[in-house]
């Protein structure tokens, strides 16, 4: 029989029905694991006894008969920027009120809504500013293929969570690529969805830019919980706020027929590790032995860059000016510097960049009348080692989005996009692959995503 740690949300959800597996029982054993990988720092501090109660009526429910939806009973962990009742929301930050949180974030309220058990939160960077995971907070996150490389962030306790099976749904953000980024570190699935498809609430600093979506071991349980904190919330007005879809069904569709662009080098990146190349444009020719048409082409994306800056980097002096001044020694060196460079942007700078947004959505959405989904590297390199902001030997200049460029445009842009592994360089560090579909196509990702699982496995510790 598999082991608890090896099972899906789907598994679990079927022996439970069968009464052959207890939610309590995968609580303790995910309790269990994730104190044995405590070195690996991916958690906040943990509320046992209150998963564990919540475990017990789940499997009280389960034994009238009476599950209250798709995930009753399966862990679930969230990021500690989203709110999570009667729990601080720190933002990895030592900034940030420890108070806790008076009422659940959209995400949140959903999976409790269908009975999954909240195992606890999971560490980031401090206000997620970078791609990697260490903060003043919670000092550093480590990667599970090897502990001195990073697994990436923000949402980078979320990614070895997933990793490990500390837990099946994991719900994190992606104001510039947050999701994807540990997500190709660690080896894992993580979908930023279409903007609007999932309510967030309270509002994200990062407005137009912050999604928030799931990142899981395999695509069906990425699915899954898409397909739950999907519903609908009143309170984003920005929301599409329609049914949630049912991101399972048809997943096993595949891609024959499906017109795909294959782009190494999104018409702009100058640094691209070469067995990384290799590895995506391998998976690339996988889907097309699977019947889509895969040509090589470069999408619309001109400026992408400078209009993330004008947006990012002003956010980021906003957060840090609503810090009483005595205390931002307190914050990250990092973020600081980023805030200081957002002050040399004005208002009008910021709108500027805010209307820019319009012209490469309008330019993809022509790319997109040519080709349903778009591929490229997730990253063009793989992980980093702990403690470092930028990857060793230079190239990529002082900012981190310049080693992060296949990422943020999607976030300018809001369309879906999920990066998923294709592989393992010499080192044995992962791959990932990026998945980009039209607004609003986030099923046909998931499907594209779902044909790649089937051929070629996903690798695994």
């Amino acid at each position: 029989m598999n082991t608890i740690a090896s099972m899906s949300s789907a598994d679990l959800v079927r022996l439970y029905g069968q009464r052959a597996l207890s939610p309590v029982e995968v609580v303790r054993d995910v309790f269990a694991r994730i104190e044995a990988n405590a070195a690996l720092n991916a958690f906040m501090p943990l509320d046992v006894a209150a998963a564990l109660a919540a475990a017990r009526e789940s499997e009280a429910r389960w034994q009238r008969g009476e599950a209250l939806g798709t995930v009753d009973g399966v862990p679930a962990t969230i990021k500690d920027n989203i709110a999570v009742k009667g729990v601080p929301t720190r933002r990895g930050s030592r900034t940030c009120d420890a108070a806790p949180a008076s009422d659940d974030s959209p995400t949140t309220a959903r999976l409790r809504e269908q009975g999954a058990v909240m195992v606890g939160k999971t560490t980031m960077p401090e206000h997620g500013w970078i791609g990697v995971c260490h903060s003043p907070l919670t000092g550093i996150t480590r990667n599970p293929w090897n502990p001195e490389y990073t697994p990436g962030g923000s949402t980078g306790g979320g990614a070895v969570a997933a990793l490990l099976g500390l837990g099946l749904l994991h719900i994190g953000t992606d104001g510039a690529g947050s999701l994807r980024i540990p997500a190709a570190f660690t080896g894992v699935v993580g979908v930023k969805p279409s903007f609007g498809r999932v309510p967030v609430y309270p509002a994200s600093p990062l407005n137009v830019l912050s999604h928030q979506g799931p990142v899981a071991r395999s695509v069906g349980d990425a699915a899954q919980a898409l397909s739950v904190v999907s519903g609908p919330d009143a309170r984003d007005m920005a929301a599409w706020n329609t049914p949630a879809e049912d991101f399972v069904s048809g997943l096993d569709e595949g891609v024959r027929g499906l017109r795909i662009a294959w782009s190494p080098w999104l018409g702009s990146v100058e640094n691209l590790d070469p067995e990384i190349a290799a590895a995506a444009e391998k998976a690339a020719r996988i889907l097309q032995e699977q019947g889509a048409h895969v040509e090589e082409a470069d999408p619309p994306l001109g400026g992408a860059l400078d209009i993330i800056r004008a947006m990012w980097w002003p956010t980021a002096a906003s957060i840090v000016d609503a810090v009483p001044p005595p205390r931002r020694a307190e914050m990250d060196p990092g973020f600081l510097h980023i805030a200081e460079r957002g002050r040399h942007y004005t208002a009008t700078d910021y709108l500027n960049a805010y209307t820019a947004r319009s012209q490469l959505h309008i330019a993809m959405r022509g790319f997109h009348e040519r080709y349903d989904l778009l591929l490229t590297p997730a990253m063009p390199i793989a992980a980093l080692k702990v403690r470092r902001e930028m990857p060793e030997g230079g190239g990529f200049g002082d900012d981190w989005l310049n080693w992060s460029p296949y990422t943020y445009p999607f976030n300018l842009t809001g369309q879906p996009a999920a990066s998923v592994p294709c592989g393992l360089t010499k080192a044995g560090l992962p791959i990932g692959l990026q998945i980009v579909g039209a607004l609003r196509a986030d099923k046909t990702v998931l499907r594209a995503a779902r044909a790649l699982e089937r051929a070629m496995p996903f690798p695994r510790l």
